[in-house]
């Protein structure tokens, strides 16, 4: 049993050590059930991360696949080029119904780097319509990851998947998270003024930020975004690649914030993962203002948008969520799972923090919180690259260990998960931050 090193040879992963890959020491899943996963060695694990912040409903369901087999057998691919199908009017209209009021338009693509891309092009188009056509710029903010396409990828704030990249789209501009300090909302309209209003378009942000460790927004944050981007003729992304669909607990992050963007940013848990999906809920206005008084067209497209087994797959998957009250149980269960958080973090003195909301957590690690002292670099990198892994391997979970920031446990269970469920868990979340105090006490 075991991944087959000649076999792995054939394919390359996704942000994996050449080492890991060389030697084959990557797991392979072979299936999933709600909350569960099994190994190719008959190993059930807690799927604690969502497969990747993804798997909203849960893995195995049978009502998801069969609405996909449903479309495949009726229609299996026609493009939204000029065109549109059934599946794909309906799964803008449900979609659009849950976002804010005045997001009625939805423009699907296939992952959430590419709906970044979208909207990069879009606020350039846009400004260039309106007469503006240096308003290029884009501030976004440090350590956080907007995607890995060249556009996305210039938004991002992650140097280390940066640099071998250089140069990024030029214009391109970061200011402090809200971990940081001068993290405040502040910084944007410094940047603003800095730089030029007349030579920035766009202002992107997530409304919890994942990289850093689900960096939860001070109260007024996001409001003063909107003042910012008001005043100097800014459009604003709420980039909710991964808080949308319920991760917080409501359908999109943005309302839990009091933001009101301009562009919301979606993918992995519109269609739990169960086939690729990105997409941009776009502000009424600015669709009126590029489609109808200027009589143009978004000159941007992508062969799978829209696809109709993926449309029939979101909308299996959402209408489930509805049905079976999914977002409703992220909203009642968020508090014991913060109680349990808080729990441990009491247990433990390497615990040096917890942030989060809804069922998205961080629990960053350290030497002591009662002394304030962090682990070196390299003893963030040899926990985060070796220690962590193995230890959460033993406990038998699937959760991230992250070194972007200090290290920490990154937790985003499936949304379906109940208090026994969370339970199981945390008792695994809390036999690796066992063996991870012991080690560094030894």
């Amino acid at each position: 049993m075991g991944v087959n090193k000649a076999d792995l040879r054939h394919m390359i992963l996704h942000f994996t050590s050449g080492k890991a890959w060389a030697e084959g020491t990557v797991p392979m899943y072979v299936r999933g059930e709600g909350v569960h996963l099994w190994d190719d060695e008959g190993t059930k694990i807690f799927d604690g991360l969502a497969g990747l912040f993804v798997v909203q409903l849960g893995h195995g369901r049978s009502d998801l696949a069969t609405a996909a087999a449903k479309q495949m057998e009726l229609l299996a691919y026609t493009p939204t080029w000029a065109a549109v199908h059934p599946t794909s009017l309906e799964c803008a209209k449900l979609i659009s119904d849950l976002a804010p009021d005045d997001m009625n338009s939805v423009f699907f693509v296939s992952s959430g780097s590419e709906a970044v891309e979208s909207v990069i092009k879009f606020a350039r188009q846009y400004h260039h319509t309106r007469g503006n056509p240096t308003k290029t710029g884009i501030i976004s903010r440090n350590v956080s990851y907007h995607g890995t396409t060249m556009g996305a990828l210039s938004l991002t704030g992650l140097e280390s998947i940066r640099t071998p990249f250089y140069p990024l789209l030029p214009n391109t501009h970061k200011v402090p998270n809200t971990l940081e300090p001068g993290g405040g909302a502040d910084a944007f309209e410094e940047a603003v003024l800095r730089l030029g209003p007349e030579n920035i378009g766009l202002i992107a942000a997530e409304p919890v930020q994942n990289s850093g460790g689900a960096l939860v927004p001070p109260d007024g944050y996001w409001q003063e975004l909107r003042r910012i981007c008001d005043k100097y003729d800014i459009l604003l992304l709420a980039d909710e690649v991964i808080t949308g669909f319920g991760r917080l607990g409501a359908w999109f992050g943005s309302t839990m914030v009091g933001a009101e963007p301009d562009f919301i940013t979606f993918a992995k848990g519109a269609t739990s993962g169960y086939a690729p999906i990105g997409g941009v809920v776009i502000r009424d206005a600015l669709v009126n203002e590029l489609l109808v008084e200027h009589d143009g067209s978004f000159t941007h497209g992508a062969t799978w948008g829209g696809h109709p087994v993926v449309m029939a797959t979101s909308i299996a998957n959402i209408t489930a969520m509805q049905s079976e009250r999914v977002v409703e149980n992220v909203a009642a269960n968020e508090g014991y799972f913060k109680a349990k958080l808080k729990e441990l973090s009491e247990t433990y003195d390497v615990v040096t923090d917890v942030r989060g909301m809804g069922y998205f957590y961080a629990i960053e690690l350290g030497r002591s919180r009662e002394r304030a002292e962090q682990l070196t670099a390299d003893e963030t990198a040899l926990y985060v690259k070796d220690r962590l892994p193995k230890y959460i391997k033993d406990a038998k979970l699937l959760i991230r260990a992250d070194d972007r920031g200090n290290a920490k446990l990154m937790l985003s269970p499936p949304l379906i998960c109940e208090p026994h469920d969370l339970d199981q868990l945390m008792a695994g979340v809390d036999q690796v931050v066992g063996r991870f105090s012991e080690d560094l006490a030894s």
